[in-house]
């Protein structure tokens, strides 16, 4: 009796459990639960692979050591005739004068002790070398690229505001993105795919813009524009800027942005919050500048130029750019997300209506009603009431996989239906092992309850080991696949554990109460 007792209480808290996790799909507002996540391909939305162009975070960090490289070599009276980045990775350096050579290696030598030297040439008094990143610092660069991007775009998706985003990485610098049910796709590939590398550089109105070229500017000048689309004629207007290509202060101080609304034209724009030292970088820049326009830049397009009427201290600044409620939305979203180290690319992209993701389902649920009927009639003619018993425990093992799916947070895909339709034929084919080893034991002349220990003893271990090995291809293929095979292998793991707990223990239960209670001699097999 104490067997029956434990077996019905687990079986019974199995159930209600199962029954909490599934109410929020059937019903939301009768529990605080999240639902079952429907995949891409069952409510619709947008698949979109992309590629990291890694090498872009080395060739930037190289840049920024060329830069700061110019700078510590002004700040200690070290002369030089040029230092550029070359090759896209490598910096030329040309030192003149052996006074200055020397006191290059020993700058080189104290701050840059990583950077490799891949050519020294002297020529009389003038030095030419070129230096570069170790491979090892290199390819560290290029794995971080991958990984921030890929944080990146993951911050701006939940500040999008889509459920259940699928992101993560595929190989070694693609990145896969799935968002069901998202409706605006146009507008979420523009916030995924935005660089946001934001600058602010001063601007040069002592040359005409509208007659500047790019070939003409001096070497340390070049010509921007900011780019808005007239609300009454709807068309594109493009604004020239000279300015410096000195850039005094980058988006990486930024540390909050959010919407506002100006009070005289109920216009939108963004503010940003720059930390300490941006904070302080940015008094010191607006302080030195007064009455000077200073470009704010994102990626290469001029946001606005204002005029610098005072220093602005308090860590805080303004970009007004004659937005949309949406376009400023996105923006702030980006800069409070961060910058993306790199350029990525689309490299396939496919968008799933929600028309086609209805039909998948109504579909997906009619292929598991029709096995699942045909199941039942089969079961219970070929078995009698026993397999209305192995009927019973199959209704159960669908609750049970449904509410892992919502406790889990797994989301059901096309092919995680069909790894359902393959869990109802396993589940009652650990059902058939038992029954049939109890036919076998009745037919030597035991009595039922003789009968029924016997086959569930002898068919215990050969279940266990069919749905273990099964269980453990599942895990492989949800450890090593993507995409569709994900899908599979969730519901079909999920649904190996709930066929080996129906078969083992709650049959078994309810065979004994059976037995128990009415005193049966003989089994209806």
């Amino acid at each position: 009796m104490k067997a029956i007792s434990w077996k019905l209480v687990v079986v019974g808290a199995a159930v209600l459990a199962a029954i909490v996790y599934i109410l929020p799909t059937i019903q939301p507002s009768l529990w605080p639960h999240k639902k079952i996540n429907l995949g891409l391909d069952l409510q619709g939305g947008m698949h979109l692979l992309l590629e990291v162009q890694s090498q872009e975070a080395v060739e930037t960090t190289v840049e920024q050591i060329a830069q700061e490289l110019k700078g510590g070599l002004r700040e200690e009276k070290i002369r030089y005739k040029q230092i550029e980045r070359v090759d896209g990775d490598k910096i030329s350096a040309t030192i003149r004068g052996d006074k200055n050579i020397d006191a290059f290696d020993t700058y080189l030598n104290d701050e840059y002790p990583d950077l490799r030297s891949v050519k020294r040439t002297m020529t009389d008094d003038t030095l030419t070398q070129i230096l570069d990143l170790p491979d090892g610092e290199a390819e560290r660069i290029r794995t971080n690229a991958v990984a921030q991007a890929l944080e990146t775009i993951r911050n701006r998706i939940d500040e999008f505001g889509v459920s259940e985003p699928d992101i993560r990485t595929q190989g070694e610098e693609q990145i896969l993105v799935q968002l069901p049910g998202i409706k605006d796709v146009q507008r979420a590939k523009n916030l995924i795919g935005k660089t946001a590398q934001l600058s602010f550089k001063l601007v040069d109105d002592s040359i005409d813009a509208g007659q500047a070229r790019k070939e003409t500017l001096p070497a340390d000048r070049e010509l921007l524009y900011e780019v808005h689309v007239d609300p009454n004629t709807r068309r594109t207007v493009r604004t020239p800027y000279v300015v410096y290509k000195r850039t005094l202060l980058q988006g990486s101080y930024v540390t909050g942005a959010k919407v506002q609304f100006d009070s005289q034209y109920n216009e939108p724009y963004v503010t940003i919050d720059f930390d300490r030292k941006g904070g302080r970088r940015f008094a010191e820049i607006t302080g030195e500048n007064v009455n000077k326009r200073l470009a704010i830049i994102l990626d290469d397009k001029v946001q606005s130029a204002p005029v610098i009427q005072e220093k602005i201290s308090g860590g805080a600044a303004r970009i007004t750019g004659r937005f949309s409620l949406d376009e400023a939305r996105d923006l702030a979203i980006v800069l409070k997300a961060g910058n993306l180290p790199a350029t990525v690319v689309p490299l396939e992209e496919r968008t799933v209506g929600p028309s086609l993701g209805s039909d998948s389902i109504r579909m997906g649920l009619m292929s598991v009603c029709i096995g699942w009927i045909l199941v039942v009639l089969f079961m219970a003619v070929y078995y009698k009431l026993s397999g209305l018993v192995a009927d019973f425990a199959l209704v159960v093992n669908m609750l049970l996989i449904a509410a892992g799916l919502a406790a889990f947070q797994a989301t059901l895909t096309l092919p995680g239906i069909a790894g359902i339709i393959l869990t109802i034929g396993m589940a009652v084919d650990a059902n058939v092992l038992i029954f049939e080893r109890i036919r076998e034991e009745l037919l030597l002349g035991k009595t039922a309850r003789a009968a029924l220990e016997a086959g569930y003893d002898r068919a215990t271990w050969t279940i266990l080991d069919a749905n273990i090995t099964t269980l453990i291809a599942a895990l492989v293929l949800f450890q090593f696949g993507t995409g569709p095979v994900k899908g599979f292998a969730v519901t079909l793991s999920l649904g190996v554990v709930s066929s080996v707990f129906t078969s083992l223990v709650l049959t078994r239960a309810v065979f004994d109460l059976y037995l128990t209670k009415r005193k049966v001699k003989q089994l209806s097999i």
